[in-house]
């Protein structure tokens, strides 16, 4: 069982729901060697360290609303602020990819590859 998110978070069922609609661009600001560990299939993937020194959205993340997602929901939560900052309507997800395999969401296998950054 997932923890309850706080009213601008989102649980991993709920970020599932949305990005796997459109609704959303999943965002996961791991580093790239816990990114290729294994990952959300069809994730975007921008390292918090690259975000926090500017580092434009990578063009697959669009223009829509992000949801940003780490290991276990405190640098995904810095990556939503950092956006919103930036005018992105960006949340994350609580409790981040412990969460999401917990709830037995997918994860693509080691060396799959995603939307870049």
């Amino acid at each position: 069982m997932c923890p309850r998110p706080e009213p601008d978070r989102l649980t991993p069922e709920q970020a599932h729901r949305r990005s796997s609609h459109g609704d959303a661009v999943l965002l996961d600001v791991r580093e790239t060697d816990e990114w290729n560990a294994g990952h959300v299939p069809g994730a975007v993937h921008l390292p918090l360290s690259r975000l926090a020194t500017g580092a434009a959205l990578p063009p697959a993340a669009g223009d829509g609303p992000v949801v940003a997602i780490c290991r276990s929901g405190r640098r995904s939560r810095q990556a939503a602020e950092l956006l919103a900052e930036r005018g992105v309507d960006a949340t994350d997800v609580v409790g981040g990819m412990v969460a999401w395999s917990r709830a037995g969401l997918p994860v693509a296998p080691p060396g799959r590859g995603g939307a870049g950054g």
